[in-house]
């Protein structure tokens, strides 16, 4: 008995680690910089755990949208996927918060804000069942249009991009008497050439890496809608990585969506002058209109949380953040 017991206990022992492959889609275009950084922290991963971690990257959309990448990581095909928050906001509504329309003023507020909420944002995705490495932001999306945008008036009954899923940005749209046309990631540009939608609100960033500059020719600069993204992998796959391992796999996700929050923000100010450099003319709304605008989301935006589009609670705790670092800042003016 002693003999087998011990036979048990050596056969343990020199097992080997547990190892897993996570395939990872994302609609990073091959040859991006993003794409290169990703790629570099999958190759520190797989080093420093001996192998056992292998991380797979599909760039460029190559697995569809988010509705099909959701569905393969269903059936794990897939273990995770790079997302917007509309992605998943049907998982957690909590994602939504951050990009509630015209909330913020700035990034310096933003940053403020999240300082304070990013822990709990991202408790709430791992509670829907995925791992989470943190956010990292593309800005502030801007009116990107083929005729000026300089009033709410300019707005009424042109056809706007909405995301998939996205019943936030849809229902904002509306407010804005606009009309949202739905459409995956993939398919913008088709639509910018054909004609199908006529405005897109999205950093001058995004823009470029997925070459929709060339197809409008205004850009209104106002802090419509923050931004950001994240990497999502399923926690039962996630879970097949030994406790060791998984602790690298954190560390390097981590440091790079940390990188990916800073760098992305001076990336997206040298985009805004490239498209202006490529002849997209700049136009500015006055404060009157701005205004209008905001109020009118702001409104909208009390409506969707008290249908329960998101959680009431959290936006307002959020709001008080936004009031906590304007008074700051009036009372440091003063």
């Amino acid at each position: 008995m002693n003999r087998f017991i011990a036979s048990i206990v050596l056969l343990f022992l020199c097992a080997p680690a547990m190892a897993a492959t996570l395939k990872i889609a994302t609609v990073t275009p091959e040859g991006t910089q993003w794409m290169k950084d990703m790629r570099a922290g999958a190759k520190e991963i797989a080093e420093r755990t001996e192998g056992r971690v292998k991380i797979k990257y599909y760039g460029g959309g190559v697995k569809g949208d988010d509705a099909k990448v959701l569905g393969q990581i269903r059936i794990r095909q897939l273990q995770g996927g790079a997302f917007t928050p509309s992605a998943l906001s049907s998982q957690y509504s909590g994602l939504n918060l951050y990009g509630m329309p015209l909330v913020f003023d700035s990034e310096d507020e933003v940053a403020y804000v999240r300082s304070r909420m990013d822990q709990k944002i991202s408790e709430g995705l791992e509670s829907a069942g995925f791992v989470n490495f943190g956010f990292a932001t593309s800005g502030f999306a801007n009116i990107m249009s083929s005729t000026p945008v300089d009033s709410l008036d300019d707005l009424k009954g042109k056809r706007v991009w909405v995301p998939e899923g996205d019943s936030i940005s849809y229902a904002s749209m509306e407010a804005l008497s606009l009309s949202p046309v739905t459409l995956p990631l993939t398919d913008v540009l088709t639509g910018l050439q054909t004609g199908l939608i006529d405005i897109v609100a999205i950093p001058p960033i995004v823009a470029l890496i997925m070459q929709w500059h060339t197809k409008v020719k205004y850009i209104t600069r106002l802090p419509l809608v923050y931004t950001y993204g994240f990497m999502a992998i399923d926690q039962k796959s996630f879970a097949k990585v030994s406790d060791a391992d998984k602790a690298i796999v954190h560390e390097v996700m981590a440091r790079m969506y940390m990188n990916f929050d800073k760098v992305n923000l001076v990336d997206n100010e040298g985009a805004y002058q490239a498209l202006l450099n490529s002849g997209i003319q700049s136009v500015d709304i006055d404060k009157a209109e701005f205004q209008k605008v905001r109020n009118l989301l702001l409104a909208s935006n009390l409506k969707l949380g008290a249908e329960g589009a998101f959680s009431l609670e959290l936006y307002k705790e959020m709001l008080g953040y936004v009031d906590e670092y304007r008074q700051g800042q009036l009372q440091a003016g003063e």
